[in-house]
């Protein structure tokens, strides 16, 4: 795709709104005829061309969802499985009255990222009449066009509920917007995604990272059930578990095999999540790739782009305020390729609920909570402590004594977000010590999970819930249950409570859990009841009020949209 003078043309598009603002004669206004720059008429010409804007909506949707440690984060923070431990009542949710505001520019860029995706889409499907491409060609951009707009409209509707449609190119200023429903959003997505799964290629026929008909099912299934179109719903899952290229992983694998660990943390581990891994789990996994143009990951600097759990999940240790009885601190002073965390700053702080409460009467067997997938508890790395080697547990009296707080140096958290031992070794300052570079390490240096089978397992037990065959729900639960080792549910302990507390023991931080929680209205009840544990106040992040249910709409695309009333939400 051409990409010349990309300021030339936005120049003439600002002149043009000038003139429009100013007013003029039509025989005033200089005709461009572009030749050999980036236009609608030249940038959509072959099917490369497409595709490098496809490839842009892979970009956009991997940014607002996984890119970075900020907003990416914000599906995370002021859940029911976690929150802000830095004590910003402004940010991340660490108050929600203070935090969602229709004049916070937070929220704001959701909206925009997002309308920004349906925007490029809109572009491409236009472009797609008058291009040079075979009809194969045009179905397959026209499928993941959809797709990408389906999953805009998708996240939009649970953040915000009925917003307005958009499903042409806009090539003028529009100022007259109004909301569709929630229902009418939802009707929109499902028609996208139907198309896109009839269209994109199968799993087994797309590169790694690539989107295949199987995530397009499994993504359908989900607005299936905000529907309530439950045996829908029912279709599209099985389309996914039944497909003879998707398997849970249910054997040792990948690069790190022959070191301790088991099945569900050989998921996480570097290289392991693809399916040219062998893993036949992963349907949608976002690349990251290291050092390599367009990649976003560097061993050289923090690539703001890439995923950053390391960073915001994982504690910080490295700076622990605590000394031994002869005054060394026990850890060392810079970050460690090890299980304390690598480059974590103990921002986001797991809830009880997360940390204890959903494993509380399990067998103790479920490898999810195994003492290699949550660490609980670490070794003191510093060669010069006379505590060198011992665990932290050893001398936990000694830091619940003390006046300092200790809600950010070392708390339970998810090996999944971070590289223990495995960091890229451009990274290591000291290969013996294995202390990393501060100043570019904090990146979670393997590619992502967007959907994984083992979610659309629970997916089909919500759906199964939903249609009122609790034993068909139970079922599809103990699957995943039964490859973590864990005891199998019956029947009478299943509702919509027990499968969200199984989606945090499969998936935890991996999955955007506010998009879930807004989807079934239950956000208010679920952190009214389960968001706790801050030991500096008890009651930190629980001024959530039952119309946070849905975010504000940004006062700035209300205040822009002169031409009709674009309505606020309730209690804004």
């Amino acid at each position: 795709m051409k990409s010349k003078s990309k300021t030339i043309l936005v120049f003439i598009l600002s002149s043009c709104i000038l003139f429009a603002i100013n007013g003029c004669n039509e025989d005033e206004i200089l005709e461009e005829i572009p030749l050999d720059f980036s236009s609608p008429k030249t940038s959509f010409v072959t099917f490369d061309d497409f595709n490098a804007s496809v490839y842009a909506l892979y970009d956009g949707a991997q940014t607002i969802l996984s890119g970075g440690q900020f907003r990416p984060l914000d599906y995370l923070y002021g859940t029911d499985i976690g929150y802000n431990g830095a004590t910003q009542l402004n940010q991340r949710f660490g108050s929600y009255l203070a935090s969602l505001t229709p004049q916070n520019t937070d929220i704001s860029y959701h909206w925009e990222q997002y309308y920004n995706i349906i925007s490029s889409s809109n572009i491409i499907l236009a472009s797609l009449e008058a291009s040079e491409l075979t009809t194969d060609q045009r179905l397959f951009i026209e499928a993941n066009a959809k797709l990408f707009r389906g999953l805009a409209y998708r996240n939009l509707a649970y953040l915000y509920g009925g917003v307005p449609i958009e499903l042409e190119k806009v090539t003028s200023p529009k100022t007259d917007y109004v909301r569709a429903s929630r229902k009418e959003v939802y009707l929109q997505v499902i028609n996208d995604l139907e198309f896109a799964a009839a269209n994109l290629p199968g799993i087994s026929n797309v590169k790694d990272g690539e989107v295949s008909n199987l995530a397009a099912d499994h993504l359908l299934a989900e607005v299936y059930i905000a529907m309530e179109r439950w045996q829908d719903a029912i279709n599209a899952t099985t389309k996914v578990i039944d497909n003879s290229n998707t398997k849970l992983m249910t054997e040792r694998f990948g690069s790190r095999i022959d070191e301790p660990g088991d099945v569900y943390w050989d998921l996480f581990r570097r290289n392991n999540q693809n399916r040219s891994s062998g893993n036949t789990e992963g349907i949608w996994v976002w690349q990251q790739e290291i050092d390599v143009p367009g990649g976003r990951l560097s061993s050289s600097s923090l690539n703001q782009k890439s995923a950053q759990l390391e960073r915001d999940v994982a504690p910080r240790p490295w700076s622990f305020p605590y000394t031994d009885p002869e005054g060394i601190n026990p850890f060392l002073s810079l970050a460690v390729s090890d299980y304390t965390g690598g480059r974590g700053i103990g921002r986001f702080r797991g809830t009880d609920y997360l940390n204890y409460t959903i494993w509380n009467g399990m067998n103790g067997n479920d490898m999810r909570n195994s003492e290699f997938n949550i660490v609980r508890d670490v070794a003191f790395n510093n060669p010069k402590s006379v505590w060198f080697g011992q665990n932290i547990s050893d001398h936990i009296e000694v830091f619940r004594q003390a006046a300092i707080d200790t809600i950010r140096y070392f708390y339970p958290y998810p090996s999944k977000v971070t590289t223990p031992g495995n960091h890229p070794p451009e990274l290591i300052v000291d290969p013996v010590l294995k202390t990393l570079n501060a100043g570019a390490a904090g990146s979670t240096y393997t590619d992502q999970y967007f959907i994984r089978l083992a979610e659309t397992y629970l997916l089909r037990a919500e759906a199964h819930l939903g249609a009122g065959n609790v034993a068909a729900a139970t079922n599809d639960i103990n699957v995943v249950r039964e490859r973590a080792n864990a005891v199998p549910v019956t029947p009478g302990e299943v509702d919509i409570d027990y499968i969200l507390d199984e989606r945090a023991r499969e998936l935890g931080v991996e999955e955007k859990r506010r998009l879930t929680l807004q989807r079934l209205g239950l956000l208010y009840d679920r952190v009214n009841r389960l968001n706790s544990g801050n030991p500096l106040n008890d009651n930190f992040g629980l001024d959530i009020q039952p119309y946070h249910e849905l975010w504000p709409i940004p006062f700035s695309e209300i205040e822009s949209n002169t031409g009709a009333v674009l309505k606020q939400n309730p209690g804004y």
